[in-house]
């Protein structure tokens, strides 16, 4: 589903340059549960923000389902978000003062997806995060854990092929962590979408099949199962 070649970024500040991605090498599979983990400024956010179609490589190529996506303009990228990426953040980004149910619609709002369409899947949505009882509640109104499955649920409206979900559980209690773990495992197993989670905490890390681990821009761990192969 992705190939990765030789990718770079390099960040621009006036004479200053700094390379966040230094020729990365990555395939991903049509299906895989994976966590990319590394400390603060190792590339791992960089790399999740081109694969979203939310940055542009410096150089290389990122192919999606075979289509070089390096390649495309704004407008073509923007449709790629919004038919084959989903996207969880750790601050849940929810519209305030605009209830669950909103929240969960909204990208079917700009799909055009028709109103009685819109309400009916996202109601479906939020039962399947177990908050359909929650469907008017307001974000102020709902736990952290509640928030992110709100927001899990919004990912899903236009039946992406691909989440992205970039420290899901940055702000949540471990409890609530364990729970919205499950929920992406489940979305891998029995919906059989890709899962991508960004995060620095190991054992949220260990509930993915694979862990891919960055270090100064580079991929220096590719962990399946109990194999580990290191990385040039």
């Amino acid at each position: 589903m992705i190939v990765i070649e030789n990718l770079t970024k390099v960040y621009r500040n006036g004479e200053i340059e700094v390379a966040a991605l230094k020729g990365i090498n990555l395939t991903i599979q049509q299906g895989e549960f994976i966590s990319i983990m590394g400390a603060s400024g190792s590339g791992k956010s960089t790399l999740m923000n081109i694969l979203g179609c939310l940055d542009r490589p410096t150089d290389g190529y990122y192919y999606l389902e075979g289509i070089d996506v390096s390649e495309k303009n704004d407008n073509e990228l923007s449709a790629v978000r919004n038919k084959k990426i989903g996207f969880v953040f750790q601050s849940f980004n929810l519209i305030a003062r605009t209830s669950a149910l909103k929240n969960v619609e909204l990208p079917m709002v700009y799909g055009k997806v028709g109103a009685d369409e819109r309400k009916e899947r996202a109601l479906e949505l939020l039962n399947s995060v177990g908050l359909k009882e929650r469907s008017g509640h307001m974000p102020n109104e709902l736990s952290g854990g509640q928030k992110q499955r709100v927001a899990i649920a919004r990912a899903l409206a236009n039946k992406p092929q691909i989440i992205l979900a970039d420290e899901p559980t940055g702000n949540l209690d471990s409890q609530s962590s364990v729970e919205i773990m499950e929920i992406f495992k489940k979305l891998n197993r029995e919906d059989k979408n890709t899962v991508i989670i960004v995060t620095h905490e190991r054992d949220i890390a260990e509930f993915t099949d694979r862990i891919i681990t960055f270090k100064d821009g580079h991929i220096i761990k590719d962990e399946n199962l109990t194999e580990v192969t290191p990385c040039s």
